[in-house]
């Protein structure tokens, strides 16, 4: 086999490898940005500053000279520098450590005083997994929005109902969208949960005992803690864990994706639903002026975008066994059989999340109703469901219940055979205004068939809903909702 393009190759050299289509094709800037090289590595220089700062405050030998000359070189970071460090010591955190200190040569003695990697590996993933929730939380309220009023526009639209995916009572269109909105206002606060629930891990030392740092506040126990809670509050985390060991338990890994895990499984079912009432005609995602449905069959309107969300979406799902077996193998202090795959599966479940919010607030931005359609699926479907209705309107005129069932029963097997072996329309209704024996009711028929006097309290569940648990959870996101999403692909 012919060897790989070398960089000096020519132009082309982006086009010869692999890149994440999560980030080459799909997610926003904001969310590349967060889990970008340069987020981190300057992060870690603000931890690094943060950590020294503190320190001085406290009594260490620290001159503000050294702290000026920090903060003057945060964004300055030597990429080229670092990784040929990084290539000759194979450590990754001394490698900028290093790089650090050649630009600081007055603050160099002092970088990383008394730490271990992860103060700078974990504080900063848990940066990046507070602002990753911070970037996801208004795409979800902007979802949960533009549902919420969908659903109020048509509380009151009566629709075909399905289990089983087979014909049942009425519902209307908006009770429906009201079954998407209560799992995402789930979702909604279950990422409110895990975001304000993330702690720092703070400065905790080698194997989380801080004795590092109780020998240079000399035995110092309250300067210690002090030093902690100081670094903690610059980080912006109003809490620490008190107990880690060189890194925060995994489980905190466990319960960022989950929620992230839960939300796929959302955006899988609601998108699921688009999908089948578009095949049905009832309802369509946005489809562009100029948008090909299909290479081959011109006509085609597929629901691409809901498509994607469920193939993003079971991606989603699956990232979460990542920090499950990761937990679970953590041996006693730590081991680094995490530091790979939490490269990839924190990173990704973000990303995943992220462009599945865009595109879906793309979808319900831009939702179409087809209402003829769906009155058609009703007329097609309903004098089976009037039988009960006709029953007890019979009743009420002076005939026996049970030989009227036994009379429609007749007349709805026959209206089937036409259905299911003619491909005729459903003819129950006209059987009956034939039928003499049902005459008592005849004037009765057409408000008996009345599709609004089927859908039960839907329409006031909607208002109910949307009033004591939507409306509420989205006021604090208010600044945020109007701004729109324009999808590149």
């Amino acid at each position: 086999m012919a060897a790989g393009p070398e960089r000096g190759d020519g132009g082309d050299w982006e086009l010869r490898r692999y890149r994440s289509p999560l980030v080459s094709r799909y997610s926003s800037p904001e969310m590349a940005f967060n889990f970008s090289e340069l987020k981190k590595f300057n992060t870690w220089r603000r931890l690094w500053l943060y950590l020294a700062r503190a320190e001085k405050e406290l009594g260490l030998p620290i001159t503000q000279e050294q702290l000026q000359e920090m903060e003057s070189n945060l964004e300055n970071i030597d990429f080229k520098m670092a990784a040929e460090e990084e290539r000759k010591l194979r450590h990754d955190v001394m490698a900028h450590i290093h790089t650090f200190a050649h630009c600081c040569p007055n603050a160099a003695a002092i970088i990383h005083l008394g730490a271990t990697s992860c103060y700078v590996g974990d504080n900063t993933d848990l940066i990046v997994l507070r602002d990753g929730f911070d970037i996801l939380l208004p795409k979800l309220a902007r979802v949960i929005s533009r549902l919420a009023d969908f659903s109020q526009k048509h509380a009151d639209l009566p629709t075909l109902g399905f289990t089983h995916y087979q014909p049942a009572q009425l519902t209307t269109v908006g009770k429906r969208c009201c079954l998407w909105l209560q799992d995402l206002c789930m979702d909604l606060r279950n990422l409110e949960r895990a975001r304000n629930e993330l702690r720092f891990r703070g400065v905790k030392g080698t194997t989380g005992t801080q004795a590092s740092f109780l020998q240079l506040f000399e035995g110092d126990h309250s300067k210690v803690e002090e030093l902690d809670r100081l670094v903690t509050e610059m980080a912006g985390f109003k809490q620490t864990y008190l107990v880690t060991g060189q890194t925060y338990s995994r489980k905190v890994d466990i319960d960022s994706l989950a929620v992230l895990s839960s939300l796929g499984a959302t955006v899988h079912k609601l998108c699921t639903d688009i999908r089948l009432l578009a095949n049905l005609k009832e309802m369509e995602e946005p489809f562009e002026k100029d948008q090909i449905g299909s290479s081959a069959m011109p006509y085609k309107r597929n629901p691409m975008r809901s498509e994607r969300c469920c193939s993003l979406a079971r991606h989603l799902m699956v990232l979460l066994l990542d920090p499950l077996q990761t937990a679970s193998v953590q041996w006693f202090e730590r081991t680094l059989d995490d530091s790979a795959n939490r490269r990839i599966c924190l990173a990704e479940s973000f990303l995943t999340a992220d462009i599945i919010l865009s595109t879906l607030q793309n979808i319900t931005e831009g939702l179409v109703i087809y209402p003829k359609v769906i009155e058609r699926h009703i007329r097609h479907e309903l004098p089976f469901m009037a039988t009960e209705n006709i029953i007890m309107a019979m009743v009420k005129a002076g005939e026996n219940r049970q030989d009227c069932h036994e009379r429609i029963r007749v007349l709805s097997q026959q209206a089937a055979a036409v259905v299911k072996h003619e491909g005729g329309d459903n003819d129950l209704i006209s059987r009956i205004r034939d039928d003499a024996y049902f005459s008592p009711i005849h004037g009765q028929l057409e408000a008996l068939l009345n599709p609004t006097s089927f859908v039960g309290c839907a329409p006031r569940q909607v208002t109910r809903f949307l009033e004591q648990e939507v409306r509420p959870l989205l006021v604090h996101y208010a600044s945020q909702m109007e701004l729109k999403v324009e999808l590149e692909l």
